[in-house]
């Protein structure tokens, strides 16, 4: 049997280019030079793209440790065997790929059916971080603790200056109650950030001060069908919290007349990546009708925010909380975000240069191996929706 050193040295090694996340400004994470380095005996070259990491603080000079990886524009980024960005390229961007080469992102597959057109019409391979499973159907790159905690932490940040007397730290108060819908990876992670505030030091100082803590109610499909008793469990909610994964993303779970029902200085926390879309029908919408979507650069919304006059109108917001929304949560701390994902990344990585790129890569291989199939567009779109 041939060593892996070996079979690297016969399969003809393919290119990387690591690529900066164009989105809104407070987006800022780049891959840390650790990682990089450590991708570097496995590339023949590694470009990345000009200013990659500055923002967070790093330097050319972090990145470039081996003589292989080099920095370019986003042009010579685009045209490598292998492109990697964390967050899905803008379409301009991905025009540039040569057809064949392979995109690695979070392209959301099941929610995104329009990327499968383009890149399908554009000849791309893709494999979507979020679609990598390992054989019992867990993802092997994720941050669902980052959605949760980073949310949770804003929230009762927020919370902490709405509550009326006598307010979040007082040990008069009464506990807070917290209804979360979804009890899948994300929502595990809420009950666990919501217990504690989304930020140990705060839950610990509360916790020794004996300040009540908080109640959670947790419900997932079987329950808010039933909108009597969800309506019940809005009337007490300091914070609703929506960690849902539909499989139908035109499906409204909370309507928004549902939030009149809610205390005044209530919240309602979004952990949803799911976007608002209203170029094809069924539209798609946010799980709890009528919330705006919120990025890095704005995450709080109070209930005159013009975000709620900026939505679509076919979307009813007539009744409206303070909201905190996050397209990408984890990007709240960036360099611990980032430090989890290049350790997530890099077996798969390692595997896929291995192989020899995205064709060579066989659903019923190694470990990783199936793990990388699972995420593949050409496998994805098999599936019946």
């Amino acid at each position: 049997m041939l060593s892996l050193r070996k079979l690297v040295h016969m399969t003809k090694k393919l290119t990387l280019g690591m690529g900066n996340i164009h989105a809104e400004t407070g987006e800022i994470r780049a891959f840390l030079p650790e990682f990089v380095t450590k991708l570097g005996p496995l590339f023949s070259e590694i470009i990345l793209e000009s200013e990659y990491g500055a923002r967070m603080g790093i330097s050319e000079d972090d990145y470039m440790k081996l003589p292989n990886i080099h920095f370019g524009s986003v042009e010579e980024v685009y045209a490598q065997d292998i492109v990697l960005v964390l967050r899905y390229p803008p379409q301009e961007l991905l025009e540039l790929m040569t057809p064949g080469n392979c995109l690695i992102s979070m392209c959301h597959f099941p929610t995104r059916p329009k990327r499968h057109e383009f890149l399908l019409d554009h000849g791309i391979n893709a494999i979507s971080l979020d679609s990598i499973k390992d054989d019992n159907g867990q993802r092997l790159v994720e941050n669902l603790r980052s959605v949760a905690w980073n949310g949770c932490e804003v929230a009762f940040q927020v919370l902490d200056q709405l509550l009326p007397p006598p307010g979040l730290k007082n040990i008069s108060r009464t506990p807070l109650q917290v209804t979360i819908l979804g009890s899948g990876g994300v929502g595990s992670h809420a009950v666990q950030a919501a217990i504690r505030y989304g930020d140990l030091t705060r839950w610990q100082t509360f916790a020794s001060s004996k300040v009540p803590g908080n109640i959670i109610h947790v419900i997932d499909f079987d329950l808010t069908a039933h909108q009597d008793y969800v309506r019940n469990l809005l009337e007490n909610s300091h914070l609703l919290i929506d960690a849902t994964q539909r499989k139908d993303p035109a499906q409204i779970i909370i309507p928004n007349n549902f939030l009149n029902h809610m205390p005044e200085n209530a919240i309602v926390l979004d952990l949803s990546v799911d976007p608002y879309d209203f170029f094809n029908q069924p539209y798609e919408v946010k799980a709890i009708e009528g919330i705006p979507q919120g990025d890095l650069d704005q995450y709080i919304f109070p209930p005159d925010d013009p975000a709620w006059d900026e939505l679509p109108k076919a979307v009813l917001a007539n009744y409206r909380r303070w909201v905190v929304s996050c397209y990408s949560w984890p990007g709240l701390h960036p360099k611990a975000c980032m430090h989890r994902y290049g350790n997530q990344l890099c077996p798969l990585l390692r595997r896929l240069a291995t192989l020899g790129g995205y064709e060579k890569i066989h659903p019923k291989g190694q470990f990783h191996e199936r793990a990388l199939a699972r995420g593949m567009l050409k496998n994805w779109i098999k599936k019946p929706h």
